[in-house]
Parts: C-alpha cells; structure tokens; sequence
C-alpha cells in the first residue's frame, strides 16, 4: 500500500506528468524492481505511485530531477530561487500539499455504545494483527533492492539505476569486514558516510559484483523482541566474467519511524572468501551455515560483549574462541579471518 496522502498522490502524479515516457518506464521499473510490467504511460505513473512508500523515497529518485520538481513548484505558484538544491524542493513539495489537506472543523464526539467499542476493538485487534511482518519476505525484498542498487553501481554496467549513499543507513552503523584472499584481515568502520563509501569502492573501484543466493539455503532472516530483524544472505564474488569466491553478510534492519514501511541500515558484517583460500572440498555454492538462532544470538554478541573481548577473539586469529563467557558464540563455527582489493 502506499505511503503517500491523497494530497500528495494527486501532486506526485501531476509532478510526475512532466518526465518523458522513457523516464516513467525506467521509474516504474525502479520503484517496483521490475515486478510490474505496465500496459502505458498511465498505468506506470499509477504503480510508482502505489509502490512508493513515501514522497521522500518518491522524490529522491535520481529519475526524478531537480529541475521537474522546481517546474512543478513553480507551475503551483510556489516561487523559490533557480538555486534552491534537491532536497529544499522536495521539504516545499511537501509542506505546499501538506497545506492541501482540508482541516477537520469538529472533533467527532466520543463513543459510547457498547457496539461501536466493541467494532473499534475488533478493528485494532485486525490491525495489530496486519502489522505482523514476514521476516524472509522482507530479508527477501531487502536483498533484491541492496544488492541490485549496490551492482548497479559498477561501471561497467552502465550508468548507476538509484542514488547511493549514506541516507540507506543509521548515522551510526557499524561495517565488520573480513576478508580472506591473498592476505587476511578484519576492519571496522563507524558511521553513515565511511560506511556507505567503503561499500560503494567495492563495486565502483574493485569492480566486484555481489551476486546473492536467495533460495532457502542462501537466505536465513530472524529478528531480535526490540524491533531488529536480522538477515543472513550468501552469494558468489565476480569480476567480469570471472568468480572470485565467496561472501556471506549479516545485515541488522531496524524500521525508521519517520518513513513509513522504511527500514534502514544498522549494521553490517560481510565475509569475502577468495577461491583460493576455501578450505579443501568445500563448494562454491553459497549458503547461509547460520540458524535463525544464531542470528537471534549474533545481535546480543555484538552488543552485550565488551568490545576489547570482540577484538582480542578477532585478532587471535583462530575464530574458535567464545566471544562472551556463558554466551554459544555464532562466530566459533567458522573461520573468522577473512577487503582491501580482491585478486584473482
């Protein structure tokens, strides 16, 4: 369903009637990652639309320029300067339709029947029952979206088909990365904007693509009583038309309360096998060697443990250690010491 008001909805659709009809396939492909095959320019106007979650995820589109949304202002009487950057158009786009919606002139009176509170509990009971989520649908949709916005973003496939960056995660997230190729490491990095260059510089500078294993033995998901939904996933490493090895990543989602039906990015911690470096006999088919109660366990690991423990369990080399006394560490069944550039 989507986020956007009536308001909103019949602005958008005037807002989106300035794009070509080009631009308004290549948007509805975006927006509904090509699941919706539109008859005509109308019908793939109305599907951005319902799939939109909000007007910030609509705007922000790199399909959607400034220049529309500035002619589309200017056209509605809002006057503001040739300057004015992305953003500051899209928060006047909002506040101008915002002004659109008609005010309420009484407060309905309060309910007494017995019927009527009984409808109205009836009613919230099938609406708490609506916000139940579908963990491996969401882990699934999830992945769709992260890792074709993140290959996209290598240049040999052309021109990138969204905007990256920073806004797809917590200004705090957290980015563990191991690496085991031609040498073996463990990184750290801290914050929205080291995070999301370091993620970009694999695929924009080391040309790497990150090709997910979805099925049921690539994808595990869990979440965690206060909100985090936790999603395993494992894939294959290519550059070109080459295999390097393989990855499994752990991603740590929590909802944005300011965006409805938004999830965003609170940690990472990705795990790069070289060819080379996989111990003897074992395939390249990804797979996803967490239980769901491991990925329940890896949340309090990570944020119950003291960290100079983590470090000294990670620079020790082994993988073996528990991580936290009393605590079945996830991280023990495997080999920890995992880039910098992948070689091949």
């Amino acid at each position: 369903m989507s986020g956007l008001s009536h308001e909103e909805m019949e602005g958008c659709r005037n807002l989106l009637g300035l794009l070509d009809n080009d631009e308004i396939m290549a948007l509805c492909d975006t927006v509904t990652n090509r699941l919706v095959q539109p008859e005509d320019r109308q019908d793939a106007i109305h599907a951005i639309l319902v799939y939109s979650q909000s007007v910030e995820e609509l705007l922000r589109r790199k399909k959607v320029h400034r220049e529309v949304i500035f002619k589309y202002l200017a056209a509605q009487g809002v006057v503001l300067p040739p300057t004015t950057e992305k953003h500051n158009l899209i928060q006047h786009a909002k506040d101008y339709w915002e002004k659109q919606s008609p005010k309420l002139e009484e407060t309905p009176e309060p309910v007494t029947k017995t019927e009527d509170i009984q409808l109205f509990q009836q009613q919230a009971k099938e609406d708490k029952k609506a916000e139940k989520v579908d963990f491996r649908r969401l882990g699934k949709e999830f992945c769709h979206w992260f890792f074709e916005l993140l290959n996209s973003q290598n240049p040999f496939l052309g021109p990138p088909q969204d905007e990256w960056g920073p806004q797809h995660f917590w200004h705090d997230v957290k980015l563990r990365f191991y690496y085991n190729t031609s040498e073996q490491n463990v990184l750290d990095y801290h914050g929205a904007e080291i995070v999301s260059l370091r993620l970009l510089s694999l695929v924009k500078e080391e040309f790497l693509f990150l090709n997910p294993n979805l099925d049921s033995h690539g994808l595990k998901c869990a979440s965690s009583p206060h909100g985090l939904v936790m999603v395993g996933v494992a894939g294959t490493v290519h550059r070109g038309n080459a295999c390097l090895g393989i990855f499994e990543q752990i991603f740590g989602l929590i909802r944005c309360p300011f965006l409805e039906n938004t999830w965003k990015i609170k940690f990472i911690n990705l795990r790069i096998v070289g060819e080379s470096s996989l111990a003897p006999g074992r395939s390249l088919r990804p797979a996803v060697r967490f239980e769901q109660s491991d990925l329940e366990a890896f949340y309090n690991i990570i944020t119950l443990c003291d960290n100079s423990e983590v470090r000294q369990a990670l620079d020790s080399g082994t993988g073996d250690q528990v991580l936290c006394s009393g605590e079945e560490t996830l991280l023990n069944k495997r080999e920890l010491n995992l880039p910098s550039p992948l070689r091949h």
